[in-house]
C-alpha cells in the first residue's frame, strides 16, 4: 500500500473483527500499566490523523497528564490526494496540520500547552531519512519514556518506516516500545497469524474517550469527503472508521 491510497471499501468488515478469537483473547492493560506515573507519551504521528487512529482514547485518558504527553508530527500528509485540483500538496499540508490542532482541542487538549514537533518530512518518503529520524529520536527520548507508534508491519509505507525508526531509538534509549495497527485492520484476517497476538493488549475506552475520539476523528474533514475533482472515495470511509472506533485500542507491548 502506498502512502496515498485510500482504505476502499473492501477489507476486513467489523463484524468479522468482532468474531475474532485472538482479538477477544488478547489481555486487558490499563493506562496506568501503559504510562506509569512520571512516565512521558511520546506519540509519533507519519501523517496528521496518525495520533487520533492509534491512540486517540489514550490521549484522551491523558487529559488530567497533558504535561507528560508529547507528540511528533513525522509529515505534514500533503500526499493524501494524488492528482487532485480540489486538494493540491499546498493546500493539503496547512489544512491537515490545522485540522491535527482541530482534533487534539476535540479530544480537550491545551493544544498551545502541548509539546509538539512537526518535522516536515515528505509523505511517503520517511524511509529515506530513517537514519536522521532515529538519531534524532534516540537523542531526544529518555530511559523512561513510552514512544507510541504505527506497528511497523502495518502494510503502509510510512507507518512501517516510522514503526522501524521507533523500535531502533527505543532500543537506543532504553525507552518502552508501544506499537498500534491501523491499516491491519483492513488488510489481515481476524485470526490472523501475521498479528503478534502474543504482544496485544486491550486498552477499554469508556463512553466519553469514545465520544472525543470520534469526535477528533471528524475534525480531519480534508479525510472523510470524497475528491470531486477525481472521484476519489474518502480516505476514511465508513467501514474503515467502523473498524478504528471500537470501545478499546489494540497496542502490541
Amino acid at each position: 500500500m502506498t502512502a496515498a491510497q485510500p482504505f476502499g471499501v473492501s477489507g476486513t468488515p467489523l463484524s468479522e473483527w468482532q468474531n475474532s478469537t485472538a482479538l477477544r483473547g488478547a489481555l486487558a492493560v490499563t493506562v496506568e500499566e501503559l504510562v506509569p506515573a512520571g512516565a512521558r507519551l511520546v506519540v509519533l504521528a507519519p501523517h496528521p490523523d496518525d495520533e487520533i487512529l492509534t491512540c486517540g482514547g489514550l490521549l484522551a485518558a491523558m487529559l488530567e497528564r497533558q504535561d507528560d504527553v508529547q507528540l511528533i508530527s513525522i509529515t505534514d500528509g500533503e500526499g493524501s490526494h494524488p492528482g487532485s485540483v480540489q486538494w493540491p500538496t499546498s493546500r493539503l499540508r496547512i489544512a491537515r496540520q490545522r485540522e491535527s490542532e482541530c482534533a487534539l482541542a476535540s479530544l480537550g487538549f491545551d493544544v498551545p500547552r502541548l509539546s509538539w514537533q512537526r518535522l516536515g518530512i515528505a509523505d511517503g518518503q520517511v524511509a529515506e531519512h530513517a537514519e536522521s529520524l532515529i538519531a534524532l529520536l534516540s537523542e531526544d527520548l529518555r530511559s523512561s519514556d513510552v514512544l507510541l507508534t504505527t506497528w511497523r508491519h502495518d502494510g503502509h509505507c510510512d507507518h512501517e518506516a516510522v514503526g522501524h525508526c521507533a523500535a531502533q531509538a527505543a532500543a537506543n534509549a532504553g525507552a518502552t516500545l508501544l506499537e498500534v495497527p491501523v491499516w491491519a485492520w483492513h488488510w489481515a484476517e481476524p485470526n490472523d497469524p501475521r498479528i503478534p497476538w502474543d504482544r496485544a493488549r486491550k486498552l477499554s475506552l469508556n463512553d466519553d474517550q469514545q465520544m472525543r475520539k470520534r469526535r477528533a476523528i471528524n475534525a480531519h474533514l480534508s479525510q472523510l469527503q470524497p475528491d470531486c475533482s477525481t472521484g476519489a472515495p474518502p480516505v476514511l470511509d465508513p467501514i474503515t472508521l467502523e473498524r478504528l472506533l471500537q470501545p478499546f485500542e489494540l497496542v502490541f507491548l
